[in-house]
């Protein structure tokens, strides 16, 4: 009888064309899904260039992502959240796309609106009915429909099932889907991919990078955010006036 190959010194057991030392090194070369621990996934979608190069090279793909959803968790509304995600709304208006905002705490401006770079016949308000059931309801109907350049729904609480149905949506196009959700809900499951927490600082903002497809980060980013005179009268990270009487939701509305 034959003594049976050592599966230690015999390579022909494992022998795979696949496993090359360049296949452990460069995981993206055999499937774009793959990534070390060490390095930052390469996104196969598009992205939107943040406008921030020091918070853009802290992301996979090197941009916010289209296409899925993400994450921005905040203390409180109005720490500088808009102006964080000003350079890709500009960017996206000045494409001709859409600009939908869902559920937003305050009422948009039009001085704000011209300082974000968004013209109001391109931005479209959903006033909060107070239903949470009906903006997640609406939300996945703009995603599914390719409607919009990019999507801000503000919501208190959304359960498991919801944000996985809203990021199954999102992959049916390539709209900027970004939801608005309190700090507290860092402690929460979620498939988003990308999660960041956002904290006030002189002269900016904190961003801590709870979840992302690539190495953990436990410092936080500080992200210089000098508003402009204009930003500092009228922005929409500030509480605006009392809206007047609702009327019907129209591309143009602006508070």
């Amino acid at each position: 009888m034959q003594p049976l190959p050592d599966a230690r010194t015999d390579d022909r057991i494992d022998a795979c064309p696949d496993a090359r030392p360049d296949a452990i090194t460069a995981p993206e070369a055999v499937h774009p899904s793959l990534w070390l621990a060490s390095q930052l996934a390469q996104s196969t979608d598009r992205c939107v260039d943040t406008g921030h190069p020091a918070l853009s090279a802290q992301l996979p793909g090197g941009g916010w992502p289209t296409g899925t959803l993400f994450e921005l968790l905040l203390p409180q509304p109005g720490i500088g959240e808009m102006r964080l995600l000003r350079p890709a709304l500009a960017a996206l208006a000045a494409a001709q796309r859409s600009i939908v905002l869902l559920q937003p705490p305050h009422a948009p401006q039009a001085l704000a609106l011209a300082a974000l770079g968004i013209a109001p016949s391109q931005l479209i308000w959903i006033r909060n009915t107070g239903k949470s059931t009906d903006a997640l309801w609406a939300a996945e109907q703009i995603l599914r429909s390719g409607c919009c350049g990019a999507l801000l729904l503000w919501q208190q609480h959304v359960r498991g099932e919801a944000l996985r149905r809203l990021h199954l949506a999102a992959q049916s196009g390539d709209t900027l889907f970004c939801l608005l959700r309190p700090l507290a809900a860092a402690q929460d499951a979620s498939p988003a991919p990308l999660r960041l927490s956002l904290r006030s600082a002189a002269g900016g903002m904190e961003i801590g990078f709870i979840k992302r497809r690539g190495p953990q980060r436990e410092a936080p980013l500080f992200l210089p955010l000098t508003p402009s005179l204009l930003q500092r009268h009228a922005t929409l990270d500030r509480p605006a006036p009392a809206p007047a009487p609702a009327r019907s939701v129209q591309p143009a509305l602006v508070g």
